[in-house]
């Protein structure tokens, strides 16, 4: 596993691909030619990721063919293409490290249920955890689950990956992973929210605490385990992306809450806020299995259209009193 190949040549994706070139060569797909030109001619993603050095080590291109190359695959599109990419990429048996979150519109399916789908011969692997872009690339240090259920295999992308400063922490628990990933996206913009509308910092650790009981009673419901979302993974990445301005989740809650609408917000967006999408999602999936989701529910009504910002933080306020561990 030495030739690594990134698809995606977002912020993400050009931080993972920065993290891969320490240990070897890397083919970072970019869908946008400019992007890939910028890449190889100035060592820079100025469109994704201003500012980050990028290594000799990464190669780029336009040419999503030229991946056939690459021992293994990171898979770090916007959750809604990945169906579309994969299908359209050279994968055969390449294992995959999947490294979108979020849950597929229509199909109610997870990442790992997609590229099965689409890409039936590969072993797949999900990488999930606090990971903002810009500190990955610049080198500051942070920990990762790596999950698969091929544990020889999660150990080679661990090793293929692993830094002092990027230190992936190995799991066989595929859905607890992907579930804490996509589900902190539509937490986080709900923290925007309360945050946007001044609602204190008192009301965004309940609520924090109050989501991440969300995240474990529907993951569980999913066949996840309870140890994983309370990780890196779940727990881990909620508190990062709920707590700041970095997360493109909680900037859109946060413009939500000073008073714009989503569809205003996400019509400025060249970057992704994937839990716009995840929310509603989520909320059909959930009412799918039985498991209530109050916050989910809002959220995916707020990016609908159908309720203001004040009207869902009164909604979930007027619930009625129960037993925290209910």
């Amino acid at each position: 596993m030495n030739h690594i190949g990134v698809l995606g040549a977002g912020a993400w994706g050009t931080a993972l691909a920065q993290v891969a070139a320490e240990n070897g060569p890397v083919t970072l797909w970019a869908f946008e030619p400019e992007v890939a030109s910028a890449i190889n001619e100035v060592r820079e993603n100025s469109a994704f990721l201003p500012g980050i050095k990028l290594s000799d080590s990464i190669r780029a291109t336009a040419h999503i063919a030229e991946m056939a190359a690459c021992d293994a695959l990171l898979v770090v599109t916007p959750a809604q293409h990945m169906r579309v990419i994969l299908q359209a990429a050279p994968v055969g048996t390449t294992p995959l490290l999947l490294c979108a979150k979020g849950i597929e519109a229509g199909t109610m399916a997870l990442m790992t249920e997609v590229a099965v789908e689409a890409c039936p011969e590969a072993p797949i692997a999900a990488l999930s955890g606090p990971t903002f872009a810009g500190e990955v690339a610049s080198g500051l240090p942070t920990a990762v689950t790596l999950a698969c259920t091929d544990e020889a295999r999660g150990a080679q992308f661990a090793a293929r990956l692993a830094l002092p400063n990027f230190r992936p922490y190995g799991s066989t628990d595929l859905i607890g992973a992907e579930i804490g990933g996509a589900v902190k996206n539509v937490l986080a913009i709900a923290c925007g929210i309360v945050e946007g509308a001044g609602l204190g910092r008192n009301a965004r650790a309940a609520l924090i605490a109050r989501g991440f009981a969300e995240m474990t009673r529907f993951g569980i419901a999913r066949g996840a385990r309870a140890e994983t979302l309370a990780g890196l993974a779940g727990l881990g990445d909620l508190v990062l992306t709920c707590s700041s301005e970095q997360s493109r989740n909680f900037s859109l809650g946060l413009g939500i809450g000073r008073g714009a609408t989503a569809a205003e917000l996400l019509s400025d967006r060249r970057t992704v806020a994937e839990g716009a999408f995840t929310a509603p999602v989520l909320a059909q999936a959930a009412r799918a299995v039985g498991i209530e989701m109050p916050i989910a529910e809002a959220v995916a009504a707020l990016i609908a259209g159908e309720l203001t910002a004040s009207a869902a933080i009164e909604t979930l306020l007027a619930r009625p009193l129960r037993s925290e561990a209910g």
